[in-house]
């Protein structure tokens, strides 16, 4: 799967995640009961002592948490902004499996939209972690300084000494690399 593509899906299921976040934070503030097939269950869950934390409504968080991973997402695709969604899916993750375990172990009930926003979650957060570690492979802007010789100052991720239409591979991107390196150094 190409990092675009990937990127692109991971918008698509934090824009989802959003709309969950958005309609239980809507149903907690309207006090209203939430649309649930699994009888009373998500009205217990979203009633529960839980469902707060120092009074702020989780669904409330979960919108921010949302929000905040799309714009991530939609920043330009660089280390840092990666970087930032895995570290707030990862927060997501985390705090939504550990609203998972108060759902089984102590409310005694099943949140469908809250579950299927640890899904969502689990998925983004392992996108995002794909998408890290993949990111580091791809070819990046020039680094080191100008007119220094060897691919990574031109750009090109590894592809000058192969012709202007080959791809870039890991070999390329690790050339590049020490080359900007070893020219920084003045070696």
């Amino acid at each position: 799967m190409s990092s675009v593509v990937l990127r692109r899906a991971m918008i698509s299921l934090a824009a989802i995640g959003l709309g969950v976040a958005i309609y239980l934070t809507y149903v907690h503030y309207a006090g209203i009961k939430p649309v649930c097939t699994a009888g009373e269950s998500c009205l217990k869950v979203q009633t529960s002592q839980w469902s707060r934390l120092d009074g702020v409504p989780v669904a409330l968080l979960g919108l921010i948490g949302y929000v905040a991973i799309l714009a991530t997402l939609l920043l330009p695709d660089r280390e840092e902004s990666r970087l930032a969604t895995l570290a707030l899916t990862l927060i997501g993750f985390g705090f939504s499996g550990y609203l998972t375990y108060r759902e089984l172990f102590s409310i005694h009930a099943i949140c469908e939209w809250c579950a299927s926003s640890a899904v969502i979650l689990t998925v983004l957060f392992a996108g995002s972690v794909f998408r890290y570690l993949a990111g580091s492979a791809a070819p990046h802007a020039a680094s080191g300084p100008a007119g220094s010789d060897g691919a990574a100052a031109a750009g090109t991720g590894g592809r000058a000494s192969r012709g202007a239409g080959a791809k870039p591979t890991a070999d390329g991107a690790a050339e590049a690399a020490l080359s900007a390196t070893l020219s920084a150094d003045g070696k």
